[in-house]
Protein backbone atom coordinates (compact mmCIF):
# COMPACT_ATOMS: atom_id res chain seq x y z
CA UNK A 1 0.00 0.00 0.00
CA UNK A 2 2.69 2.43 0.84
CA UNK A 3 4.10 1.57 -2.16
CA UNK A 4 1.35 2.70 -4.20
CA UNK A 5 0.90 5.83 -2.49
CA UNK A 6 4.43 6.68 -2.66
CA UNK A 7 3.92 6.68 -6.35
CA UNK A 8 0.78 8.46 -6.52
CA UNK A 9 1.14 11.66 -8.51
CA UNK A 10 -2.11 14.23 -8.56
CA UNK A 11 -4.08 14.65 -12.16
CA UNK A 12 -2.19 17.95 -13.75
CA UNK A 13 -4.66 19.21 -16.48
CA UNK A 14 -1.68 21.86 -17.46
CA UNK A 15 0.97 19.91 -17.95
CA UNK A 16 -1.01 17.27 -19.70
CA UNK A 17 -1.62 19.99 -22.24
CA UNK A 18 1.64 20.59 -22.59
CA UNK A 19 2.81 16.64 -23.38
CA UNK A 20 -0.22 16.81 -25.78
CA UNK A 21 1.58 20.25 -27.39
CA UNK A 22 4.67 18.94 -27.14
CA UNK A 23 3.73 16.39 -29.71
CA UNK A 24 1.08 17.86 -31.23
CA UNK A 25 3.50 21.18 -32.26
CA UNK A 26 4.36 21.58 -35.97
CA UNK A 27 7.64 20.66 -35.15
CA UNK A 28 8.82 17.41 -35.38
CA UNK A 29 9.37 15.97 -32.01
CA UNK A 30 13.40 14.90 -32.22
CA UNK A 31 14.65 11.59 -32.11
CA UNK A 32 16.43 11.62 -29.10
CA UNK A 33 13.01 12.87 -27.19
CA UNK A 34 10.69 10.24 -28.50
CA UNK A 35 11.29 8.28 -25.69
CA UNK A 36 10.67 10.76 -22.89
CA UNK A 37 7.57 11.81 -25.03
CA UNK A 38 6.23 8.19 -25.16
CA UNK A 39 6.83 7.51 -21.50
CA UNK A 40 4.35 10.67 -20.43
CA UNK A 41 1.96 10.34 -23.69
CA UNK A 42 1.40 6.25 -21.76
CA UNK A 43 1.38 7.16 -18.41
CA UNK A 44 -1.10 10.24 -18.98
CA UNK A 45 -3.13 7.18 -20.87
CA UNK A 46 -3.36 5.27 -17.96
CA UNK A 47 -4.02 7.82 -15.63
CA UNK A 48 -7.06 9.12 -17.85
CA UNK A 49 -8.07 5.75 -17.99
CA UNK A 50 -7.84 5.11 -14.02
CA UNK A 51 -10.38 7.98 -13.59
CA UNK A 52 -12.63 7.08 -16.30
CA UNK A 53 -13.33 3.59 -14.65
CA UNK A 54 -12.77 5.01 -11.13
CA UNK A 55 -16.02 7.00 -12.31
CA UNK A 56 -18.01 4.93 -14.51
CA UNK A 57 -17.56 6.94 -17.70
CA UNK A 58 -17.51 3.99 -19.61
CA UNK A 59 -21.29 3.25 -18.45
CA UNK A 60 -22.44 7.14 -18.66
CA UNK A 61 -21.36 7.57 -22.40
CA UNK A 62 -20.49 5.41 -25.43
CA UNK A 63 -17.86 8.09 -26.62
CA UNK A 64 -16.50 7.67 -23.35
CA UNK A 65 -15.63 3.69 -23.69
CA UNK A 66 -14.60 3.94 -26.92
CA UNK A 67 -12.02 6.46 -26.09
CA UNK A 68 -10.96 4.50 -23.19
CA UNK A 69 -10.69 1.44 -25.47
CA UNK A 70 -8.58 2.85 -27.90
CA UNK A 71 -6.36 4.20 -25.03
CA UNK A 72 -5.96 0.88 -23.77
CA UNK A 73 -5.03 -0.13 -27.08
CA UNK A 74 -2.51 2.93 -27.88
CA UNK A 75 -0.85 2.26 -24.62
CA UNK A 76 -0.15 -1.27 -25.56
CA UNK A 77 1.17 -0.92 -28.91
CA UNK A 78 5.25 -0.86 -29.15
CA UNK A 79 6.18 2.24 -30.46
CA UNK A 80 7.70 2.21 -34.07
CA UNK A 81 11.76 2.11 -34.90
CA UNK A 82 11.23 4.68 -37.99
CA UNK A 83 11.60 8.07 -36.42
CA UNK A 84 8.56 9.42 -38.52
CA UNK A 85 6.37 6.51 -37.68
CA UNK A 86 7.40 6.66 -34.10
CA UNK A 87 5.98 10.78 -34.72
CA UNK A 88 2.71 9.47 -35.96
CA UNK A 89 2.44 6.86 -33.15
CA UNK A 90 2.84 9.26 -30.83
CA UNK A 91 0.36 11.82 -32.27
CA UNK A 92 -2.20 9.28 -32.10
CA UNK A 93 -1.31 8.44 -28.33
CA UNK A 94 -1.73 12.17 -27.81
CA UNK A 95 -4.81 12.90 -29.85
CA UNK A 96 -6.24 10.08 -27.65
CA UNK A 97 -4.63 11.88 -24.39
CA UNK A 98 -6.35 15.15 -25.43
CA UNK A 99 -9.64 13.57 -26.68
CA UNK A 100 -10.39 11.58 -23.71
CA UNK A 101 -9.20 14.51 -21.28
CA UNK A 102 -12.49 16.62 -23.09
CA UNK A 103 -14.73 13.96 -22.69
CA UNK A 104 -14.27 13.52 -19.37
CA UNK A 105 -14.50 17.29 -18.76
CA UNK A 106 -17.84 17.34 -20.73
CA UNK A 107 -19.40 14.27 -19.12
CA UNK A 108 -17.99 15.84 -15.47
CA UNK A 109 -16.13 13.12 -14.31
CA UNK A 110 -12.98 15.70 -13.60
CA UNK A 111 -13.68 18.73 -11.71
CA UNK A 112 -11.24 20.71 -13.88
CA UNK A 113 -10.29 20.32 -17.28
CA UNK A 114 -7.72 22.73 -18.23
Amino acid sequence: MLTKVRGWRPFDGESLLDDVGAVLDDVVPAEDALGDHDLRLRGRLMQLVAIAVAAEAGQKDPEAEQLIERARRLRTEVMPGDHLQAVGHLRRMAWSVNELHECLGAIKCMREVA
